[in-house]
């Protein structure tokens, strides 16, 4: 786990996962990707296997061994639900963030069918824990808004979207069931153009939603001197469930 993670909406980290593969124009220019792949063949480096796929059960309980109470991001370096990650595991995490309950565990994923199938069937308990927040990243309308339609038909106590990078307009947003969206721009030497117009659009969308609203950043080649400002102020809305 890492208790410092620059990532601005949660408090930590935390990889029971390592690794993921493409599967759609979000994965493009993954970080994740690009920075474990800069330690493969390291011995002994967390990522001496590069972004290669596996489990690391050796920290499947980790959120146990922290006493204070954090948010905690749920596989940053992965995604709970690749298609080749073993049922049986997927379960075993869950029950690590069903048994840590003072924790807050913002899961995301980009395989949305699984996730449904999941939570819909093995996991449907631990769906309507309202400490476990499940997440689907949303890049444009083609791969993003049927991920949206998926994870509304779970039982999932809190919902919420990662926009980013959002790389065109979304159009009107079905924002129904969905309690929190993040949004944010590609960073990076070949990041993708962010409009401020589509995030205009999308905040506008979630505030006549009643929808809580995350501006992480502008992103671009100079992620920090574009900062995440916008029209004015910054917006750092999360929603509490306390």
């Amino acid at each position: 786990m890492s208790d410092n993670t620059q990532i601005e909406w949660t408090d930590a980290t935390w990889n029971p996962l390592r690794g993921c593969t493409k599967i759609s124009p979000g994965c493009t220019h993954c970080y994740a990707e690009t920075f474990a792949e800069r330690f493969r063949g390291v011995p002994n480096h967390p990522y001496e296997q590069g972004f290669d796929l596996r489990l690391v059960p050796e920290k499947l309980s980790a959120p146990l061994e922290w006493r204070r109470p954090r948010r905690i991001f749920v596989n940053s370096m992965s995604d709970l639900f690749h298609e080749d990650a073993p049922a049986e595991y997927i379960a075993r995490v869950c029950d690590t963030m069903r048994a840590a309950d003072w924790h807050t565990y913002q899961v995301l994923t980009k395989r949305a069918d699984r996730l449904h199938a999941m939570l819909n069937g093995p996991l449907v308990d631990h769906a309507r824990l309202p400490h476990i927040w499940w997440g689907v990243s949303v890049e444009n309308r083609k791969y993003g808004l049927p991920r949206i339609d998926l994870l509304r038909d779970t039982p999932a106590a809190v919902r919420f979207l990662s926009v980013e990078p959002l790389l065109e307009d979304l159009g009107t947003v079905d924002l129904t069931g969905i309690h929190w969206v993040i949004a944010g721009g590609e960073s990076g030497h070949r990041a993708r153009p962010l409009d401020p117009e589509w995030v205009r659009s999308l905040r506008d969308q979630c505030a006549a939603a009643g929808v809580a609203f995350f501006f992480k950043q502008w992103g671009g080649r100079q992620k920090k001197k574009n900062g995440r400002v916008l029209d004015g102020r910054t917006w750092d809305e999360i929603p509490s469930f306390n």
